[in-house]
């Protein structure tokens, strides 16, 4: 598989930044995602909604896959998340056979990435700055609320 160019990374993640700035915003989690088509059009993006809708599998890639709708274009579209996606939404790319997942970082959480690799995923970690400082101000600010993210 070719290597994303830079231009599509940075269009997916600051659209997927734009969304876990919002959630932050509206007092939710700092997690935001983005679809991009072949082409690196942002066909859908979402942000973590747990805290606003009161519903636990909210997370942002969830919401972004949720927003995009009924589509038979999974295969060519590249899912872009602030954060490494948790098992419940790694497993999401996995269903839909999203063939790519650009993660903003993992530093403060690593997800399933490798169950993503094993079922032929390609993954790009950029490891982006914001994405990290999001998260860390989440952890510092509102340790209870990350911890209930993530089942602890």
């Amino acid at each position: 598989m070719q290597p994303l160019n830079p231009e599509f990374i940075r269009r997916g993640l600051d659209a997927a930044i734009e969304q876990a700035e919002k959630s932050w915003r509206e007092g939710g989690i700092p997690i935001g995602s983005s679809l991009l088509d072949a082409n690196g059009k942002v066909v859908a993006a979402g942000h973590n909604m747990r805290v606003q809708n009161g519903d636990p599998t909210a997370h942002a890639e969830v919401s972004c896959v949720r927003n995009a709708g009924r589509r038979r274009d999974w295969r060519s579209l590249a899912l872009v998340s602030t954060l490494s996606p948790c098992p419940m939404c790694s497993g999401t790319a996995i269903l839909f056979k999203v063939p790519r997942v650009v993660i903003g970082e993992h530093r403060t959480y690593m997800g399933a990435e490798g169950w993503m690799r094993a079922n032929g995923i390609d993954l790009t970690v950029v490891d982006d700055t914001r994405c990290i400082a999001l998260m860390e101000r989440l952890q510092r600010e509102k340790p209870d609320l990350w911890a209930e993210d993530i089942g602890e």
